[in-house]
Order: C-alpha cells, then structure tokens, then sequence
C-alpha cells in the first residue's frame, strides 16, 4: 500500500489535549468486522463484550520523564534533551535527541537544574538531531537517576500543543506500568482504570503481561511513499512464560483474546511461533505491520484514534481492514471523537 491512502484531514480542535476526567469514561466506538456494525459506548462498556476466560493482553512498560531543559555553557542557549535510553550505567552514558541539534557539538557542555547542579558532557554525534552524552555525576547509579528524573518531565508527543501540567505525572502512565523504558505511553492501557481492572477479574477474564519499550519511532514521519521501503526503530520486547501459558491457553480453549494496543500487537506477532502459539522472547523488534497482514494470535484489539500517516494508523488498518477502518474514522470525525494520546478508543472484534 501507499503512504497517501493514510492521508486524511484531521482539525487540530480533535486532537484531546487532556484526559477524560476518568480514565474508564472516554468513549469508545465498537467495530465488527465481520458485519462493518459500528456502536458508540462508553470505555467501561468493554466488560459486556467479553467473558470468563478471556484474555487481555497488556503493555506493562513504564515511561520515565524523558523530556528535560538544560543551557549550552558559555552561551546560556536553552536546549531540549530528550532522553531515549541509558547506553551505558557506569559511565552515565544516554543515547538522546537534542534540539537545537545544529547548536550541540562533540565537546559541548549542558548545564541542568536551577542551580546547574547536572552536567552532561558531548561525546559522540549518533544522528542529525542524536548525541550520546556522559552526565559528570559522583554519587550512586541510583541517586544519579534520581537527580536526572527529578529535572524531567512526562514526554508528551508533540501534538498534544501545551505545556506539560502536574496531572500528566499520572495519567501518561497506565496504572499497570512497572518495567521502565519507554518515552511514551502505551496509550490504549491508558483507559483502564482500577476499577475496571477489578470488574473484568469478577467476570473471570484472565490478564496476560507483555513489555515494549515503546519509542519515539513510533511518530517518526515516514518519508517514503512505498511502504514497503520504510524502516521501523527498533524498540526492545519482553514475553515471559506466564504470558504465554496464559495466552496459549486461552487459544487452545478458543477463548478471546485481546491485545491492548499497537504495542502489544507488534510484540505478540514478533514472538509468534508457527503454530500460532505465543514464544517466549527477550530482544528488540522492528516489525513494521501494514495492510495486506494475517494476524495469528489477537481476535480482538483495543486501540485509539491514531494521527494521520501514522504506523499505528496503518497496523489497525492492517488489523480492521482498510475500508472499515477508514470508515469508522470518517464516523469519528463526524461524531466528535477524540483523536491522539488522550483521545477516544476503538475496540474492534473478529465478529
């Protein structure tokens, strides 16, 4: 497929810049594939679509505040880093973005904090707008990260235009989250709340645990019309053997199965064995899922409403079928639907 069939017009007053005041009570648009039935629910309203046994599939990432602001020595110019991952513990080494790139040279030194209290040195060029830098820092790994994550803040995508508030330490942040690395959310978890969770564990719907480390390939512009020639980042993935015999199971039982998300689903269709059956695996992925795509472990999914010319757009287009899912989007736009991080869901069944 062509990049331009993913084009459509999207106003910026669609693009949810807050959360829903509750996370379980954004609205959620109800596709069936198998019919083209489209309903309009609330989030919660999910608990009536599935039953004893089925499975969800979660992203238990972690995001950590990765966006800081630091001032060039000698000029004071202030300067954007956005922390991507930790290269190397011992020598305090990150691989990040900075911007202005064009100011930042090997050798460099940027000062943080009010009383310029951390310092990070220039060493290595990566990428047009990638550095590595070394934080000059004495004290313990831990204390060190402490410090660091102390001057960020929650690293909203650019779309969502504003500044960043205090309720964005919580709600960039699924209320599962527990192995940190990624540098933004897995935005399909963000509409379960803790009650929702327990409501689903009543009906006796079983809970299976992934980690992607979602990255920020996941709003690179494609630049290529050929989908084809485009390239994912690469973003690092965990399945363990629970995860598996709980997935598995439920297969082999013929129960639902519900990936929550872009992420789960580029994991679980990363670590799928032949046979259909989840593998365990512990690595990094650059799968990149576009329409034509046979998918073999999810007969559901969970998901919101993705940018125009997204890679995410595309593998729920992959998943729902181009036509349909272009359709509901149409149905989106006209029904006043959120778009984005904060926005709407769309849950979309097999039948």
């Amino acid at each position: 497929m062509k990049l331009s069939q993913f084009k459509f017009r999207l106003p910026d007053d669609r693009i949810a810049l807050h959360p829903a005041k509750y996370r379980d009570e954004s609205r959620l648009m109800v596709v069936h594939k198998s019919t083209g039935q489209i309903e309009h629910k609330v989030f919660k309203d999910i608990l009536d679509y599935f039953d004893d046994k089925d499975v969800f599939i979660f992203n238990d990432t972690k995001v950590f505040p990765a966006r800081l602001y630091g001032n060039k020595e000698k000029t004071g110019a202030r300067i954007e880093v956005f922390l991507l991952r930790e290269l190397n513990e011992e020598l305090r080494l990150w691989d990040v973005l900075v911007d202005p790139a064009r100011k930042i040279r090997i050798g460099n030194k940027l000062y943080f904090g009010d009383d310029d209290s951390m310092v990070a040195e220039v060493i290595d060029n990566t990428t047009s707008r990638g550095r590595t830098l070394r934080f000059l820092y004495d004290g313990p790994h831990d204390e060190f990260k402490k410090s660091l994550y102390a001057l960020g803040e929650a690293p909203l995508p650019s779309f969502i235009n504003r500044p960043v508030e205090e309720e964005d330490a919580e709600r960039f942040q699924t209320i599962f989250a527990k192995n940190e690395g990624a540098v933004t959310a897995p935005t399909a978890g963000l509409h379960f709340s803790r009650e929702l969770m327990k409501r689903l564990e009543i009906k006796g719907i079983d809970f299976a645990y992934i980690t992607m480390h979602a990255g920020l390939g996941n709003f690179r512009e494609i630049d290529v019309e050929d989908l084809t020639k485009h390239k994912m980042d690469s973003e690092q993935m965990f399945v363990n053997s629970e995860a598996c015999r709980i997935v598995n199971n439920a297969k082999d039982e013929g129960k639902n199965v519900c990936a929550v998300g872009t992420t789960v689903m580029r994991t679980i269709e990363t670590a799928v064995g032949t046979d259909g059956h989840l593998k365990e695996f512990e690595g990094w992925t650059n799968k990149f899922i576009f329409p034509p795509y046979d998918f073999s472990v999810a007969n559901s999914m969970v998901t919101n409403f993705h940018m125009p010319l997204s890679t995410l757009l595309m593998l729920v287009c992959a998943y729902g079928g181009y036509d349909l899912i272009m359709d509901a989007y149409r149905t989106a736009l006209k029904e006043g639907y959120r778009f984005g991080t904060y926005g709407d869901a769309m849950l979309i069944l097999d039948k």
